[in-house]
C-alpha cells in the first residue's frame, strides 16, 4: 500500500516549524504505524535527508512514548491503542495522513513528533508515592485487600503517561493522568496514610505546570489507551475538597488555641 503523510518537522523548541509532505511507498499492512515510518525514514537516510523524529521504547503499548497525533485524533483512529500498536491494515491504500506532536502549554516540542514531557514526572514527584518502612518485604497477604479497591486501584494504574488525555482536552487539561496516580494509591490500604496530602500536593503541581482545568468534555477516556475512566477525576475532586477543608479546620483550631 501507498500512502501520503503530512508530517511536522520541528528543528527545536525556538524553531516555528512546518508541515512537509512525505510519501510512503510499498508497506506492508502488517507493518506497525512506527514501523512504517522506520521504512520512511530508511528512504530519507539514503537520499541524505533528515529523518523523521519519533519517540518510542518498548513498542509494546507499556512506555506510552510514542504517542503523537494522527489525523487529528491521539494515537490514531484505533481506540484502545498505542501508535506503536497501531497497525497499517487500519488504513487504506492511498490515505493521507495528518502528523502532529502533543499539543499543549505543559508539553513543548523538543523535535518533529517528540515533546517534552516532564510536567508528568514533576506531578509523580509531588506526591505519587507512598512511604513506607525498608526492610524485608512483608508478607503478601499481611494487608487485606477489598477486591472492589484492588480492581479499581489496578484499573487505574494500568495509566502509561502518554499524554494523549492532555493532547486531546481542549483545555490539555492533565486531570486524567493526575486522577489516575492518585486513585490507584488511593483506594489501596498503604495509600490511606497519605491519601489527603497527595492529592492536595499533585493538584497544585498540575496547576503550576500550567495545564488546564477539567471541564468534564470526556476527550480524554475517549483517546486513552488503556481506558481509564473519568470516575478517577471525581475520586480525586473529592480527595482534594476534603483535604483543603481539613487544612482549613487544622488553621482555624490552631488560630483558636
Amino acid at each position: 500500500m501507498n500512502l501520503t503523510l503530512h508530517v511536522w518537522r520541528q528543528k527545536n523548541a525556538a524553531d516555528k516549524g512546518k508541515m512537509v509532505r512525505y510519501e510512503a511507498k510499498n508497506i506492508n499492512p502488517d507493518m506497525s504505524f512506527l514501523e512504517m515510518l522506520d521504512v520512511v525514514n530508511e528512504d530519507l537516510i539514503t537520499r541524505g535527508e533528515e529523518p523523521i523524529t519519533f519517540e518510542h521504547d518498548c513498542r509494546e503499548g507499556i512506555c506510552g512514548s510514542c504517542g503523537f497525533v494522527i489525523n487529528g485524533t491521539p494515537h490514531g483512529p484505533q481506540r484502545g491503542t498505542t501508535v506503536c500498536q497501531l497497525h497499517m491494515r487500519h488504513f487504506s491504500d492511498g490515505d493521507v495522513l495528518y502528523l502532529e506532536p502533543w499539543r499543549a502549554k505543559a508539553f513543548p516540542v523538543i523535535k518533529d513528533l517528540v515533546v517534552d514531557r516532564s510536567a508528568f514526572d514533576r506531578i509523580i514527584s509531588a506526591g505519587g508515592y507512598v512511604s513506607v518502612s525498608t526492610g524485608s518485604a512483608p508478607d503478601g497477604n499481611a494487608i487485606p485487600v477489598p477486591k472492589q479497591a484492588a480492581d479499581l486501584s489496578m484499573d487505574a494504574a494500568a495509566c502509561i503517561g502518554c499524554g494523549a488525555c492532555v493532547a486531546s482536552c481542549p483545555n490539555a487539561s492533565a486531570s486524567l493522568f493526575t486522577a489516575a496516580k492518585i486513585s490507584h494509591l488511593g483506594l489501596l490500604p498503604q495509600g490511606q496514610p497519605e491519601r489527603l496530602n497527595r492529592a492536595e500536593a499533585m493538584v497544585a503541581q498540575m496547576n503550576e505546570e500550567l495545564f488546564g482545568s477539567c471541564t468534564n468534555i470526556g476527550e480524554c477516556e475517549a483517546v486513552c489507551p488503556k481506558g481509564i475512566k473519568l470516575e478517577v477525576i471525581a475520586r480525586m475532586n473529592r480527595d482534594f475538597i476534603k483535604a483543603s477543608f481539613v487544612g482549613r479546620d487544622e488553621v482555624e483550631v490552631a488560630g483558636a488555641g
